[in-house]
C-alpha cells in the first residue's frame, strides 16, 4: 500500500471517493484490528498514511518527529515515510478550520464547549483556544482530565458554540444525538464532526432552532487535501475542497420523493434513476418483498399500526444508503422518526400533484375511494409541504414533470 487509510472499521469510510477526486494517486483502506497496529506501524510498508478513530494517539510513539500541529493537538492523522523515518501531521487541526469558516462559525470571543475526549477532541480544544475563544471546555462522560460531565455542560447556559468531537450519531447508530440542544439559549453556532450520515440529529435539532450548523463532511474533504499536499510535496491543492465538497455530497446524498399515492413518486423515480445511474427504491415495493406478502393484505391481517412499524423499519434501512433515488409511500411523512431518517442522508422532494389528477385504486387501502383519498390529501397535505426541502408542481405529463425534477436536482 502507497497512500491509504487506516482505522479499526472503516465502513463508513468517504475517504477513496475523495483522494480519487484529488487523482494523483492510488488510495486504499485499511481496516486494523487493535493487535495487529504494532506489526502494521513496524513494517510502515506505505508512503503515506491517513489515521483515523481511534489510532490517532496510538501512532505517535513510532514517529521520528511531529508536526508543530500535532504536537500542539497531541493526536496524528497523517503520516509519511522519508528515508525510512516516519513523521506525523495533524490536518485535522486546518480542516476543522476550514469547516468552521466554511460553516460561517465564529471562536473569537465566544463560549465554546468541545463534546469529546478523543484526537478529534484535542485538535477542535486546541483550534478554539487558537482563534480566540472566551472560553473552551471539553466534555466528556467520566468527567476526567480536566473535562466536564455533560451534567455539569448543561449548566453552562452562557455556551454559544458546540463542536461534537465524538463519533455520536455516526452511522450505524445514526439518529443519537450527544446533547440538548434547547438546553442553551446562547447558542449561535454548531459544527459536527460526523459526517455519515450528512445530517445528524444534532444537525436536525440546531436547524430546527434556527441555529446556524455545519457537518463534518467540509472538514474531511478539507483534511484530505492537506493530507495530500504532504504526500506529495504540494502546496496548490486545497483550493479544491469547495468543488470536492460539493461533488462527493450530491453524490452521497439520495433523492426522496414523497407525495400522496399516484402522484407518480415510482414513475418519476424510476426515470430520475435512469437518467442519473442510480439505484432505484421503492419503499413500499421493498416492504412487500421483505414480508411476502402484499400491503393490502398486511393491512388486514395486521392493522396499520402493524404497517407503520414495518415501515419505519424499512425507511431506516434505505436512508442509511447512500446515492440512490428513493420513493416513499403516501403515509411515511406521518412519522417524525421516519421524516429524520429520510433527511440525514436524503433530499426530500414533494411531488405536489392536485387533488383533482389523483385516482383511488383498490391496491391502496387508506385511498381506495374518493372520499378517502380526498381525506387523506387533506390530512397530509401540510405534512408533505413542512417536510420537503423543494415542492415540485406536477401534472398528468410525465415528460414535464421529469424536467421540473431535472432543474431542481
Amino acid at each position: 500500500m502507497k497512500f491509504g487509510c487506516i482505522g479499526e472499521k472503516l465502513g463508513h469510510s468517504f475517504s477513496v471517493e475523495i483522494h480519487e477526486k484529488i487523482g494523483l494517486y492510488d488510495y486504499t483502506l485499511m481496516p486494523i484490528p487493535r493487535e495487529e497496529l504494532d506489526s502494521f506501524m513496524k513494517r510502515a510498508d506505505f508512503d503515506g498514511i491517513n489515521v483515523t478513530i481511534p489510532y490517532k494517539k496510538d501512532v505517535i510513539p513510532y514517529l521520528k518527529e511531529l508536526s508543530e500541529e500535532a504536537t500542539l493537538c497531541g493526536a496524528v492523522n497523517t503520516i509519511v515515510k522519508r528515508d525510512g523515518a516516519l513523521y506525523g501531521y495533524n490536518t485535522d487541526f486546518a480542516g476543522m478550520r476550514d469547516l468552521l469558516a466554511f460553516g460561517g462559525i465564529g471562536i473569537e470571543n465566544q463560549n465554546v464547549l468541545i463534546l469529546g475526549s478523543g484526537g478529534t477532541s484535542g485538535t477542535a480544544l486546541k483550534l478554539c483556544r487558537s482563534l480566540g475563544a472566551r472560553r473552551v471546555e471539553p466534555v466528556s462522560r467520566s468527567g476526567r482530565d480536566g473535562c466536564l460531565t455533560y451534567e455539569q455542560a448543561y449548566t453552562r447556559t452562557d455556551t454559544q458554540v458546540i463542536i461534537n468531537a465524538t463519533p455520536c450519531g455516526m452511522y450505524p447508530n445514526a439518529g443519537k444525538s450527544p446533547v440538548e440542544l434547547s438546553r442553551f439559549p446562547d447558542l449561535c453556532g454548531v459544527a459536527d464532526a460526523v459526517y455519515n450520515p450528512q445530517k445528524t440529529a444534532f444537525l436536525m435539532e440546531a436547524e430546527t432552532l434556527g441555529i446556524p450548523c455545519i457537518g463534518g463532511l467540509y472538514m474531511l474533504v478539507s483534511q484530505a487535501l492537506y493530507a495530500a499536499q504532504i504526500f506529495t510535496c504540494r502546496d496548490d491543492l486545497v483550493s479544491l475542497a469547495p468543488d470536492i465538497y460539493e461533488a462527493v455530497r450530491k453524490e452521497k446524498e439520495n433523492i426522496v420523493l414523497i407525495g400522496m399515492p399516484g402522484a407518480g413518486k415510482s414513475t418519476l423515480g424510476k426515470a430520475v434513476a435512469q437518467a442519473l445511474g442510480r439505484e432505484f427504491l421503492d419503499s413500499d415495493a421493498v416492504i412487500e418483498e421483505e414480508e411476502k406478502k402484499p400491503i393490502p393484505q398486511i393491512f388486514r391481517e395486521k392493522g396499520e399500526k402493524a404497517f407503520r412499524d414495518i415501515e419505519s423499519r424499512v425507511i431506516r434501512g434505505l436512508s442509511a444508503l447512500r446515492g440512490k433515488v428513493i420513493a416513499t409511500g403516501g403515509g411515511a411523512i406521518l412519522r417524525k422518526e421516519n421524516v429524520e431518517h429520510l433527511r440525514s442522508n436524503g433530499k426530500l422532494l414533494f411531488l405536489d400533484a392536485p387533488l383533482e389528477t389523483l385516482m383511488p385504486t383498490g391496491d391502496r387501502p387508506l385511498t381506495s375511494t374518493a372520499a378517502d383519498l380526498k381525506k387523506r390529501y387533506e390530512e397530509r397535505y401540510g405534512l408533505y409541504c413542512a417536510c420537503a426541502d423543494e415542492i415540485i408542481p406536477v401534472t398528468r405529463d410525465v415528460e414535464e414533470n421529469l424536467r421540473n425534477l431535472e432543474k431542481v436536482l
